[in-house]
């Protein structure tokens, strides 16, 4: 009876256990993306990025150049991140063989006569069970969009809309 007990305590413990450790892989790695982001290292931000994003961008080398470049011309008109804070996901979705979660994220934006917050979120994609994860930006992408990337999208994931507010 003992036994039993152990080995029904261990199966409903152990899916717990490996989802808080899945939510704490995916944000450590997601908030290497937005460190990456403030610090201007694109090439780490690359390597991160969804690499079917980044055939279609391309390749790496082209799709350093043109965050490089989008970057550039952002800071040229004034405008810079302050700093990216990222969430833990609430929900892992199957997609095929990958696994999907949106991770909620806050970008704080210098301007030059604002300051704002942009509200958003990460799409983290997981093809080896969660050991490793790329992303995607969801700034305002509906599920067609995200379909032509990803055509395995999960379509009980749910994108919620970009918000922006002032903040001083």
């Amino acid at each position: 009876m003992k036994k039993t007990f152990l080995y029904l305590l261990i199966a409903i413990a152990l899916p717990l256990t490996l989802h808080a450790q899945d939510t704490i892989l995916v944000k450590s790695q997601a908030n290497m993306v937005a460190k990456a982001m403030i610090a201007g290292d694109y090439k780490t931000l690359v390597n991160y990025m969804y690499p079917k994003a980044v055939q279609m961008g391309g390749g790496k080398e082209k799709m350093i150049a043109l965050v490089t470049t989008g970057i550039q011309q952002m800071k040229n008109q004034g405008v810079t991140f302050e700093s990216v804070k990222v969430d833990a996901p609430a929900k892992f979705y199957k997609a095929g063989t990958e696994i999907h979660c949106l991770l909620p994220e806050t970008i704080i934006l210098q301007l030059p006569n604002a300051r704002i917050a942009s509200h958003s979120s990460m799409l983290g994609i997981s093809s080896d069970g969660g050991k490793s994860w790329s992303f995607l930006d969801m700034n305002n992408s509906s599920a067609a969009q995200v379909k032509q990337i990803l055509p395995n999208f999960n379509p009980a994931l749910q994108i919620p809309k970009a918000t922006t507010e002032r903040l001083d």
